[in-house]
């Protein structure tokens, strides 16, 4: 399975984006999709995840009520809403998969490329 986000671009603070994450081949029910975010000179934080199969979510403090992460099963997509955006959310984001639920980045092996999101105070 190969991951491929999108979505990303800039953005004025308390605007929106929507970022995607395809993926080639199947998912297993039991997989986590999740995203996190790298900004400039910082290590790679936990933003979101959800489980394949179910509803569950869990997210990260900083973005509770502002992001939202969904699923497309029929289009193999998980994608990150997110909303009223601040200058501190400018990172490359990164959606991955794993099969435990956590928000450490060593338990997912497979990672998408990465999209950068801007926000412009």
């Amino acid at each position: 399975v190969q991951l491929q986000a999108s979505g990303g671009g800039l953005v004025q603070a308390g605007g929106s984006l929507k970022l995607s994450c395809a993926a080639s081949g199947r998912i297993f029910s039991s997989a986590v999709m999740a995203w996190f975010r790298q900004a400039p000179g910082k290590e790679r934080e936990f933003v979101a995840l959800t489980r394949w199969s179910r509803d569950s979510t869990l997210y990260a403090e900083f973005v509770k009520g502002r992001f939202s992460i969904s699923r497309d099963s029929a289009k193999n997509t998980v994608h990150l809403h997110m909303s009223t955006l601040k200058p501190e959310d400018t990172a490359v984001y990164y959606c991955a998969r794993g099969i435990q639920w956590s928000t450490q980045t060593n338990e997912y092996f497979t990672w998408g490329q990465g999209t950068l999101v801007t926000v412009s105070s």
